[in-house]
């Protein structure tokens, strides 16, 4: 929905562009598909929450490409419908994810958590409503375009919350070496062989390459069919890099390459 803290990257990213809302993630995707829209701005993973649910099953499905990455300070306002105290709210509606990410503050002031289809989707409910009772937790820019009372601000548990999106493309990037650090993001699966996954990783620790996400989650419902997303630092076509996941191929049953881009500035 407007409002969104994915509307608020798209904004902080591409300021001139219109932002499309989508009510699912394989909505974004599909609409980047059949040229609704240009690019697609998926969350990924949450600093207090962890990894948003399902993105990385579908990462690999989407044919697209992943052209950049933002993250995104996600400051937490409780905002209430129009003449509402703190004092009237008994419950706060948001996103499962955002509801894990202000769990101090909602057992703090006793207010029961409910949950909502999307952050700014739960702003226009509390807005609807006019139930001065209930409340959204969403960002300040849901506050402006819902017209809701900020009743409490910066309501995080931690001072550094943040997410990860990444910009999403029918098309690759030209990144080559430069300057620039560059984020290489592939997903493999390793063979059913002994310590694959050790062997598969050593290539990266032999050749220097810094490896700095690793994560793995089943396929297919079964606890032995497992996939794992990676993040290294650096362009395939650099020697280390290219030693290093020619290794990898040696130990793995697949690989594929989602994206090669520039690291974003608030990265580390």
């Amino acid at each position: 929905m407007p409002g969104a803290y994915s509307h608020q990257a798209c904004l902080e990213v591409y300021p001139e562009a219109e932002a499309i809302a989508c009510n699912t993630f394989e909505g974004a995707v599909a609409a980047v598909k059949n040229g609704t829209a240009d690019l697609a701005m998926l969350p990924v993973e949450n600093s207090t929450y962890g990894r948003v649910a399902d993105i990385h099953h579908l990462l690999p499905e989407t044919g697209l490409h992943i052209i950049g990455e933002h993250f995104v300070r996600v400051h937490i306002n409780l905002l209430g419908a129009p003449g509402s105290t703190m004092e009237d709210i008994t419950s706060a509606m948001s996103h499962t994810v955002l509801l894990g990410q202000c769990r101090k503050f909602l057992r703090r002031h006793n207010l029961k958590p409910v949950t909502g289809a999307d952050t700014a989707g739960s702003a226009e409910i509390v807005a609807s409503r006019g139930d001065k009772t209930l409340a959204a937790l969403a960002s300040p820019l849901a506050a402006k375009t819902y017209g809701l009372e900020v009743l409490a601000e910066h309501i995080e548990d931690y001072d550094n919350n943040t997410t990860r999106f990444l910009v999403m493309s029918p098309e690759p990037i030209k990144a080559r070496q430069s300057d620039k650090e560059l984020i290489t993001t592939f997903v493999f699966r390793v063979r059913n062989i002994p310590a694959a996954l050790y062997k598969a990783m050593g290539g990266f620790a032999t050749n220097g390459v810094n490896m700095v996400k690793l994560e793995s989650y089943m396929l297919d419902g079964s606890f032995t069919a497992t996939q794992f997303y990676a993040d290294v630092v650096g362009h395939p076509e650099d020697p280390p890099l290219k030693r290093a996941l020619e290794e990898l191929d040696y130990f793995t049953s697949m690989v594929e390459i989602l994206g090669v881009y520039e690291a974003d500035l608030s990265r580390g």
